[in-house]
């Protein structure tokens, strides 16, 4: 593969950690590698968020947590994204209730959004850090080992090495997003990383 022709279009930090990352996660083949990059350039902003933006306006937090917040209670909590942490996330994901504070401690972070203290401390584990006590290492020092780690686990790599058609880029998205939210700009990128690579 080529990689010469990402330098210009992906950041430097990005590409240095990306040889790490096919080595470890056996990212061996321009599928495998348009598809993976493609996904997280789109989750990422192209690569400019690591961490969970959750500053939501009260229309916002009914829009998107509806399960979560009553119209009184989004305005209470609107544009206090640590208070929208700690009560999005409490009780469920290894963490604790809302005074626990770590709704916000474990957040999403790295490029397809870790989030929740079991997922750190699983993810943790497997690279042999203690994410747990450090939450932030996600973001600023593997933001893309997590998404690798994601590819690994929900067993995306046999899918993301079929091709770089738009059927597998969209089933590709279900995968990760839930829906097909961004198909279009992910499918653009995918291919367009993919003809940098040949």
């Amino acid at each position: 593969m080529k990689l010469d022709k990402l330098k210009l279009r992906i950041p430097n930090h990005v590409l240095d950690e990306l040889l790490i990352v096919m080595k470890d996660y056996n990212i061996n083949t321009i599928n495998k590698l348009s598809n993976f990059l493609g996904q997280v350039a789109h989750e990422s902003g192209n690569f400019k968020f690591t961490v969970e933006n959750l500053n939501y306006s009260a229309e916002g937090l009914l829009k998107v947590f509806p399960k979560y917040f009553s119209k009184d209670t989004a305005a209470i909590a609107a544009r206090k994204p640590e208070v929208i942490a700690n009560i999005v996330y409490s009780n469920r994901m290894g963490n604790g209730d809302r005074s626990s504070g770590d709704g916000w401690k474990y957040r999403g972070r790295g490029y397809i959004m870790l989030t929740g203290k079991s997922n750190y401390k699983v993810f943790g584990d497997y690279i042999g850090v203690d994410l747990v006590a450090e939450p932030d290492l996600v973001a600023t020092k593997y933001p893309l080992t997590s998404a690798a780690w994601f590819f690994e686990t929900k067993a995306l790599w046999l899918l993301a090495n079929k091709g770089i058609d738009d059927e597998t880029v969209k089933f590709l998205t279900r995968r990760i997003n839930g829906g097909y939210n961004g198909l279009a700009d992910r499918i653009s990128k995918t291919k367009t990383i993919h003809s940098f690579l040949c």
